[in-house]
């Protein structure tokens, strides 16, 4: 049985690879309602501070999708994604910027200033767990691994 919520198991009985979200945030609150929102499907790994982040990627760990706050206390989320850039491009590339202060002229200016998609809070969840699939399946694809 396929739990819900989960992607349907494509014809062939292969099962798709489960997407590796990291999710950095300076919100307890915010980083336990993603995990519980996320982790039915996916593998999920918080941060509460993106100096944790960048030494798990500095380490060598890789994930499919970032989730990171823009505005957290010491380093921002653009910082972040730039400090990663100079390593690991790729992984700076699968950056998802989540704000809740957009319309602020100082946010929207970090923000226009990296190519990465920046999604506003509230956070829709079907959305948000639809934008992981597409991306996973858009690298599965990209590695010659489907159509």
């Amino acid at each position: 049985m396929v739990p819900a919520g989960a992607p349907p198991r494509p014809p062939s009985g292969m099962r798709p690879r489960t997407a590796r979200v990291l999710v950095v945030d300076d919100e307890s609150t915010f980083l336990d309602s993603i995990r519980r929102l996320l982790s039915p499907e996916f593998e999920v790994t918080v941060a509460a501070l993106p100096e944790i982040a960048l030494d798990r990627l500095a380490s060598g760990e890789s994930f499919d999708v970032i989730l990171c706050d823009v505005m957290m206390p010491r380093m921002t989320g653009v910082d972040l994604r730039d400090r990663v850039h100079a390593f690991a491009p790729e992984q700076a590339a699968r950056i998802v910027f989540i704000t809740g202060g957009l319309p602020l002229p100082h946010v929207r200016a970090l923000i226009d200033r990296t190519p990465n998609t920046c999604l506003e809070k509230p956070i829709d969840p079907e959305g948000l767990r639809e934008l992981i699939r597409r991306r996973v399946r858009i690298d599965w694809r990209e590695a010659g691994g489907g159509l």
